[in-house]
């Protein structure tokens, strides 16, 4: 599960060095951030697929995710993860408990999926690399290298989807180290949709006292 969660939401600017970098895939992230940092809120569906270095899928589980500001709520199978920007629960539903643990937006290991959306902005360098079509959409793909402790990460690049009309993320594939593949496919995508606050914090009163485990 952590594989997905090293994913950190980072807002703001493109990072400084943007100027040194392949223009046509910059005026393309620049559209995709405008256009994402435009929404309230998003809601996805999404697959996640793992591939092994043979190309022979180890997993694919189904994701959906909400995302409002700092907050976000993520249902994958076996567990239900919420945060409302300070505080983040674990549920794991099979043994009805709950982990709570103070969130840190600035903590790479700390869980945030809405980053799939915004990863490009912070820590990378970008070159645009083709045209290729996902589904029905056209898309401008974006090769993405990580230029923050790369010997760190365990994916050497990251191929990004952006769809050329809506200018939205509807694919993200990272190449593994180890020759894998960690694949993102965005199904559904809604944004700007009601979203309550109170969506973003997880009722602990039906669980008793031994099925809670807070760690703050």
């Amino acid at each position: 599960m952590k594989r997905l969660f090293s994913l950190l939401f980072v807002s703001g600017a493109l990072f400084s060095s943007a100027q040194d970098q392949d223009p046509k895939a910059k005026a393309i992230l620049d559209d995709l951030s405008k256009t994402t940092k435009a929404y309230k809120t998003i809601t996805a569906d999404y697959s996640f697929i793992i591939l092994s270095k043979d190309k022979k899928q180890v997993e694919k589980q189904a994701h959906k995710v909400q995302v409002k500001g700092n907050k976000f709520k993520l249902d994958i199978p076996g567990n239900t993860i919420v945060c409302d920007g300070t505080t983040l629960w674990n549920y794991n539903k099979d043994a009805k408990e709950v982990t709570i643990k103070t969130f840190e937006a600035t903590n790479e290991d700390q869980l945030n999926p809405s980053k799939i959306f915004t990863m490009y902005e912070s820590g990378y360098k970008f070159k645009y690399d083709k045209e290729e079509k996902v589904g029905a959409a056209s898309c401008q793909v974006i090769d993405l290298y990580p230029s923050v402790k790369p010997e760190k990460k365990k994916f050497h690049t990251v191929k990004l989807y952006v769809d050329k009309v809506k200018k939205q993320v509807v694919k993200l594939t990272m190449l593994m180290k180890d020759g894998g593949e960690n694949i993102y496919e965005i199904k559904t995508m809604k944004p700007n949709l009601e979203i309550a606050d109170n969506a973003f914090v997880f009722d602990t009163k039906s669980l008793k006292p031994d099925q809670i485990s807070d760690e703050r």
